[in-house]
């Protein structure tokens, strides 16, 4: 097992900043300032396709658990993206995803093609990144843990949480169901899902058969007017909320 390798650290309005690899991936953890007093539980986070791990909505996230709950927040840069090199099989999806953009052509087949081979890539990075943290002693081995990802974020989250017990809830969102459902149908821990209702790529009926596909005897989905990239703000505040309840709720249960 790999330990992080902590390469970086700042601090703002409560908030320290850490970058780390492990593994050789790099990723960063925002935890509170008050250090290793008190352990807290853990979020774990995955980035939309063709951003990174500090991109403002991870960053933005990450502040809002950490000032609203007093949690420790981790994302990954997925393979190809960020810090990490793309490979030729990178390129190659890039390049036919931008073609069928110009060309008019629906997104989805090729975005669920080359999210399913990230998937497979960094499924077992965050099952590792996971193993990482909870040696660290302000987190610990026996505290909850969430999952939060959008997008890019989902295709790599649904299966990483299907394939973790150690889990306790998760957000996801605005994906296609090609290949995710069967993984969803093994998921039956509490779940908040974001679909936007006029999403120019994932049809309400792709959106609501993913939701359905949970096993879970708690899933709330979230549905908002608006194209695939309009999602609303405040769905943020929604998810905070979300994982104060049910991580804290497994927190008081261990006491």
């Amino acid at each position: 097992m790999h330990s992080p390798q902590f390469t970086a650290e700042s601090s703002s309005n409560g908030t320290v900043e850490r970058d780390f690899t492990v593994g050789g991936v790099p990723g960063v953890i925002w935890s509170p300032a008050s250090g290793a007093a008190d352990r807290a539980p853990l979020v774990l986070m995955a980035h939309g396709g063709g951003t990174h791990k500090k991109h403002p909505a991870m960053a933005g996230r990450a502040r809002l658990l950490v000032a609203d709950c007093g949690f420790h927040v981790a994302v990954l840069d997925a393979p190809g993206h960020g810090d990490r090199p793309r490979t030729a099989h990178d390129e190659a999806e890039i390049a036919e995803l931008f073609r069928a953009r110009a060309a008019g052509e629906p997104e989805g087949p090729i975005v669920v093609r080359y999210n399913d081979h990230l998937a497979r890539l960094a499924v077992p990075e965050y099952r590792a990144l996971l193993d990482a943290l909870q040696e660290l002693p302000e987190i610990g081995s026996d505290g909850p843990v969430g999952f939060w990802g959008i997008n890019m974020g989902t295709a790599i989250g649904i299966p990483f949480v299907a394939a973790e017990p150690r889990i306790t809830a998760a957000v996801f969102g605005q994906h296609w169901p090609d290949v995710l459902a069967e993984k969803a149908k093994q998921i039956s821990i509490p779940v908040e899902f974001d679909l936007q209702w006029d999403d120019e790529h994932i049809s309400r009926e792709e959106g609501l058969a993913l939701f359905d596909a949970f096993a879970s005897k708690e899933k709330s989905l979230h549905v908002n007017a608006g194209a695939h990239k309009e999602l609303p703000r405040f769905e943020a505040d929604s998810a905070v909320r979300f994982f104060a309840r049910h991580l804290g709720r497994a927190v008081a249960a261990q006491a």
